[in-house]
């Protein structure tokens, strides 16, 4: 079982939570998985602009703590840095991606744990200064 839970509802291109339910592969965390490539374009660029900003909101300790970097698995960034960015831009790491995603693991204890909840609420309450960014980029 999967729930998302963003601004504008089911078909929204904002970012958003989500919470993932399945017998070991259970998860909590959000973002914006794969946007369209205007989308995408608008939050490279709201990046790219504001670079310091976004970094001390993915490099937070806290950030660091709860969810450790963002998704960089296979098929969510590109091998080289997007048309119109230099290869050296400080950015080019996160300018790669495809998907902006952060996520922590629940196990199965914790699903029937009191402490659910609370883990919840804090991997929530972590990414929303990303959310927020993520969606001022894609002018929300």
């Amino acid at each position: 079982m999967g729930a998302s839970m963003t601004a504008g509802g089911k078909k929204s291109p904002l970012a958003g939570y989500y919470f993932h339910m399945e017998p070991g592969k259970s998860f909590v965390g959000g973002g914006l998985y794969m946007p369209m490539p205007d989308q995408l374009a608008k939050v490279r660029q709201e990046i790219d602009y504001n670079f310091e900003e976004f970094k001390k909101i993915v490099g937070s300790k806290k950030f660091k703590e709860v969810f450790g970097e963002l998704d960089t698995s296979e098929g969510l960034q590109l091998s080289r840095v997007p048309k119109g960015y230099e290869a050296e831009n400080p950015a080019a790491d996160f300018l790669r991606l495809k998907s902006f995603i952060a996520f922590t693991e629940i196990t199965d204890a914790d699903l029937t744990s009191k402490e659910l909840t609370k883990k919840t609420l804090k991997a929530m309450e972590t990414i929303q200064p990303m959310l927020e960014f993520l969606n001022r980029g894609l002018g929300e």
